[in-house]
């Protein structure tokens, strides 16, 4: 399916049905990186229908699903880089298929903005990393199985420095005033979303 997604835009700017399957396979191996437990291609999927659910209040569609299949293209969990280094990717692949400059340039900046999940200016940005977010707000078993597919990708850290790390990203969420900068988002998982934070944060 989500193939069928990234060939359908691939398609608007080029002809090169050999290229687009090119560059589909190369992001199907990255995803499919056995190392993977979260960000896999069921996290594109799952991100997909939540761009899908608000593609109303979406203005440049197309440069939101290329930054979904490229934001997560490289994953290293010892590093810190990936957003820089899947942006370089991106824009190498999407010139190769002939995606507008200008389109280009919009989707390294929306890759980027997963870095931080900052409240941006632009109303895509915000739509685009609450929609990365959106695991967050999920029924209690399916962030318990998020959680548990996070701590496995990080598995080379032993829980002595893993669990201080993670005890970090739970209350830098939970510090914040709304953990989504969109009210589509915010009435859709923000309750629960600190909900199943709270009880992760208590595990730790």
């Amino acid at each position: 399916m989500m193939k069928d997604v990234f060939t359908d835009i691939s398609n608007r700017y080029c002809s090169n049905k050999r290229l687009i399957e090119h560059v589909w396979a190369e992001i199907e191996k990255s995803y499919s990186n056995p190392k993977r437990y979260y960000h896999t291609l069921s996290h594109l999927q799952q991100f997909y229908y939540e761009l899908e659910a608000a593609k109303e209040l979406i203005q440049n569609r197309d440069a939101l699903l290329f930054s979904l299949f490229f934001h997560d293209l490289v994953y290293n969990p010892l590093r810190r880089d990936n957003e820089e280094r899947s942006t370089i990717i991106a824009e190498h692949r999407m010139t190769t298929l002939d995606v507008p400059l200008a389109l280009i340039k919009t989707s390294m900046e929306l890759i980027m903005a997963t870095k931080s999940h900052n409240l941006s200016e632009n109303g895509d940005t915000n739509i685009f990393t609450d929609a990365d977010l959106s695991i967050l707000g999920q029924p209690a078993a399916v962030y318990d199985d998020y959680t548990t597919g996070i701590r496995k990708e990080y598995i080379l850290y032993s829980d002595m420095l893993y669990k201080p790390g993670r005890k970090a990203v739970v209350q830098h969420f939970l510090s914040q005033d709304r953990i989504f900068k969109t009210d589509y988002f915010f009435k859709k998982y923000e309750s629960m979303a600190k909900e199943n934070l709270q009880r992760e944060l208590l595990s730790l």
